[in-house]
C-alpha cells in the first residue's frame, strides 16, 4: 500500500488525480492523506469526488472514504476495462480533469472506450477544452494512443452542465518521444467564445490582440453559442508550430474588461514565444504522466524543454516517483529547462 500525503507540495487536487490514475495503471493499493490540505476548502469536492468515482468504475476499484469532505482516502484498483462510460460532474467541475484521471489507464486498455462527461467546459483552474484538443492529445498520439474529442455544448462556472465525448483508441505499448525544438511557426488562431453575452465582448477581445499584434484578421474566430447552459466567455489563442501546438486561454469575469482579459492571454503567449522552449508550463504537466508510464514499462519515457517548472510540476514529479520505476531528470542549466525521463 502505497501512503500518499496530500498536503505535500502545492496541495491540491493533482495529487489526488494522478494517484489514482498512477494506481489504476499500475495496479498498485494507496492510501491518500490529508486531501487538498492546502485549499481553502479541504477534502474532496464534488469534482474531485466526479474523478474517484470514474477510476472505481473504469478500473472495477475498491474504495473508501469516498464522499463529499472527504480527507482520507483510500483506493484498491482492480482490473482496467475499456467501454463505454458516463461521467456527470452536477456542477462547473472540469470535465477535462476528470478525463485525465481515468485517460492513462484507458489509452492502455484491451479495447476502444467511448466517454461521456458532463460539467465545466471551460475552467479558470483546468485545462481548457482547446488545450486539451489541440495541444496535449496531439503529443499523446506520438506515443501510440489515439483520442479523439468533440464539444457538444461548453459549460462555464457557475452554471457548468458543457458536454464532451471522447474516443480512446488505446496503444498496448507507449512509445518515446523527444521534443526539443519547436520548429518554424506555422499558423496562429485566435479564437473568442461567448455564450449568452454581448457579442460585443468577444470582439473587444479580438481587436485588443489585433491591434497589439497586427495578425491578419483570418486568424481570428467569433463562436457564439446561443443554447449553452449559462452565461459565459473564454479567449484562446492557438499557436501551431513545425513540432507542437500550444493553447493559452483567458475566461472572462464579471467586473473584468473583455480588454484585460485578452492583453492578459496575450502576455502568457509571449512570455512563452520569447523563451523559445517548445513546451509551455502546463503542457509540460501534462506530459510527464504519460511519458512517466512508458518508461516505467520499458517501452517509452522521452525528453522535451520547457519554461521553469511550477510548483505544481515538482509535487507530480514527486507523486510519480513513488508508484513508478523511472529516473526523471530536471537539468536547468542550459536554455530553457531539459526534463528527461528514462526507465529506472
Amino acid at each position: 500500500m502505497i501512503r500518499i500525503d496530500g498536503s505535500q507540495g502545492e496541495g491540491g487536487g493533482q495529487i489526488v488525480r494522478s494517484s489514482l490514475a498512477l494506481a489504476a495503471v499500475t495496479g498498485q493499493s494507496v492510501t491518500l492523506d490529508r486531501v487538498r490540505a492546502r485549499r481553502s476548502k479541504p477534502g474532496l469536492m464534488r469534482q474531485h469526488l466526479t474523478a474517484v468515482q470514474a477510476a472505481l468504475q473504469v478500473c472495477a476499484a475498491h474504495v473508501e472514504g469516498a464522499q463529499l469532505g472527504s480527507q482520507q482516502l483510500v483506493f484498491r484498483p482492480g482490473v482496467v476495462r475499456a467501454g463505454e462510460y458516463t461521467f456527470r460532474i452536477g456542477t462547473a467541475g472540469s470535465t477535462t480533469l476528470v478525463l485525465q484521471t481515468i485517460l492513462p489507464a484507458l489509452m492502455t486498455a484491451d479495447g476502444v472506450s467511448s466517454i461521456t462527461l458532463e460539467g465545466g467546459t471551460h475552467n479558470p483552474l483546468a485545462p481548457s477544452y482547446e488545450f486539451l484538443a489541440r495541444a496535449y492529445l496531439p503529443l499523446l498520439a506520438r506515443l501510440g494512443p489515439r483520442v479523439t474529442t468533440t464539444l457538444h455544448r461548453p459549460g462555464f462556472f457557475p452554471a457548468g452542465q458543457g458536454r464532451i465525448t471522447a474516443t480512446v483508441a488505446p496503444s498496448p505499448q507507449l512509445g518515446r518521444f523527444e521534443l526539443c525544438e519547436r520548429g518554424a511557426l506555422v499558423g496562429r488562431k485566435v479564437r473568442a467564445l461567448i455564450a449568452r453575452l454581448p457579442r460585443h465582448i468577444a470582439q473587444r477581445e479580438c481587436q485588443t490582440i489585433a491591434a497589439a499584434t497586427g495578425w491578419d484578421e483570418s486568424c481570428f474566430e467569433i463562436d457564439e453559442v446561443a443554447d449553452a447552459p449559462g452565461p459565459g466567455n473564454a479567449v484562446s489563442i492557438e499557436l501551431q508550430f513545425e513540432q507542437v501546438t500550444e493553447v493559452f486561454t483567458g475566461f472572462g469575469q464579471r467586473g473584468v474588461p473583455a480588454e484585460l482579459v485578452a492583453q492578459q492571454t496575450l502576455d502568457r503567449a509571449r512570455h512563452y514565444l520569447a523563451a523559445g522552449v517548445p513546451v509551455g508550463e502546463h503542457l509540460a504537466d501534462q506530459l510527464l504522466l504519460p511519458l512517466g508510464i512508458g518508461a516505467h514499462r520499458r517501452t517509452g519515457g522521452g525528453v522535451f524543454r520547457t519554461l521553469p517548472l511550477s510548483s505544481h510540476s515538482r509535487t507530480h514529479i514527486q507523486i510519480l516517483k513513488r508508484f513508478l520505476d523511472v529516473h526523471i531528470e530536471v537539468d536547468e542549466t542550459g536554455g530553457g529547462v531539459l526534463v528527461r525521463i528514462d526507465p529506472g
